[in-house]
């Protein structure tokens, strides 16, 4: 690999985040931003033969800050000329494999790959925390006929019941009980109903409902043995998912299934190229608007955009995501259609992207990359909850910087030398 530095001071080009921007003073109201990633110009190297490029880079991202997000951060970033999935994944799973030596843990190998469809189904997240177990299962079929309303109805209009399995939950006081519904409903779930096998028979707010054939049938689906509590939602497949998968971490934190001395690598693959933004009815990019979409589905962009999957994939380690990288559009065609779906007309995609189109007229290999968020793997390793804990000079929640002072006002000398006047 060869290291080489990429520019601090570039265009904006936005991925997703709001950039930094820096005013030009010799350019009167222009300016440049701060990159969110090398993105465009580590392909530009690709496109000019730097076969294999690695660089340790600061970022920028102006967004809502949280434990595991700074609006400065370090990745380590590289990008390889005819790459495909697997040697991509086979260069970084030994360098896992190194890092949690330094500790005294093993990673082994080969990870586990999951496909995003699949890690919603079975966790209710795009970045599972595996120590937890408790899998996410469908359990529609007992209550389909059955003769309780509230999941008939919902299974009727072609929404799920979904659950998982508490181990030894069963040992729950109604208060405990009382809770965790609350908790669901704070979440978004309409409620919560659970079931359990007890000595004096099976129990359940929905018994008399739907009866007790019914109630067993839904704790053999799911796995449930005699000290175990299930719990179980209706609704649309994938928030229920999502919401029981929120649920699923706040028990396994409550009872100490989150083991600190284990390291679950996984990927998570075949993410979908696109999501849908109901607030400005179009659709955007999942990952970056410069992903290949899998050439299985790529006849689906413009039939039915929402179903294609992207050649991208995530590693993610204990439930965080510690770094994200895809195989690259390399064809101009095929990124001028993606921009188009995008919503970008032909001169909105010529003066964000132009250079970087024009590049792709030369020539391009194939290739792909990922990068890695160092703040978050340090902090993983280090046993820390967040990132502020190992930088040196971390910005708070509303990104200030408490030593320095910033950000600050400015002396109207440089306002005026920037040509910039403050409301």
């Amino acid at each position: 690999f060869l290291e080489i530095e990429t520019p601090i001071l570039t265009k904006s080009t936005p991925e997703g985040a709001r950039d930094y921007l820096v005013p030009s003073r010799v350019h009167p109201g222009e300016f440049y931003a701060l990159p969110q990633s090398p993105q465009i110009f580590k392909q530009i190297l690709m496109i000019s033969g730097m076969d294999r490029y690695v660089q340790i880079v600061k970022c920028f991202r102006d967004e809502d800050l949280r434990a595991d997000r700074q609006p400065e951060f370090t990745q380590v970033d590289l990008e390889i000329a005819f790459a495909t999935e697997d040697l991509v994944f086979s260069i970084l799973e030994p360098l896992m494999g190194r890092l949690m030596a330094l500790i005294g843990r093993d990673a082994p190998r080969p990870f586990l790959r999951m496909a995003y469809a699949d890690a919603i189904t079975k966790y209710g997240s795009d970045k599972p925390d595996l120590r937890a177990g408790m899998e996410l299962r469908t359990l529609s079929e007992p209550f389909a006929s059955s003769n309780f309303s509230v999941f008939k109805n919902a299974i009727a209009t072609g929404e799920e019941v979904r659950g998982f399995v508490i181990p030894k939950g069963a040992r729950y006081s109604r208060k405990e009980l009382d809770t965790l519904a609350e908790d669901a409903k704070q979440l978004g779930a309409a409620g919560l109903v659970w079931a359990r096998a007890a000595d004096a028979g099976v129990q359940s707010p929905a018994l008399k409902a739907a009866g007790e054939d019914v109630i067993r049938r839904a704790l053999e689906l799911a796995g449930a043995g005699g000290g175990d509590l299930l719990v179980m939602a209706a609704g649309p497949h994938d928030a229920t998912s999502r919401i029981l998968g929120q649920l699923r971490l706040q028990i396994a934190k409550r009872e100490n299934l989150l083991d600190p001395n284990a390291y679950a690598f996984l990927w998570v693959v075949d993410f979908p190229m696109f999501e849908w933004l109901d607030d400005e009815q179009r659709w955007e990019f999942m990952h970056h608007p410069f992903t290949s979409p899998l050439e299985a589905d790529a006849a689906l962009l413009e039939s039915d955009p929402g179903r294609a999957r992207a050649r991208a994939y995530d590693l993610v380690l204990n439930g965080s995501e510690i770094g994200g990288g895809s195989i690259r559009i390399h064809d101009q065609r095929l990124q001028r259609l993606i921009f188009k779906l995008l919503g970008m007309t032909e001169d909105e995609a010529k003066l964000r992207f132009g250079f970087f189109l024009e590049a792709l007229e030369y020539g391009t290999p194939p290739h792909g990359g990922i990068a890695l968020g160092l703040d978050r793997i340090v902090a993983i390793l280090a046993g820390e909850q967040s990132i502020r804990e190992v930088i040196a000079f971390p910005k708070t929640a509303q990104a200030v910087d408490l030593m320095a002072g910033a950000p600050s006002t400015v002396n109207p000398k440089q306002l005026r030398e920037l040509h910039l006047k403050i409301d």
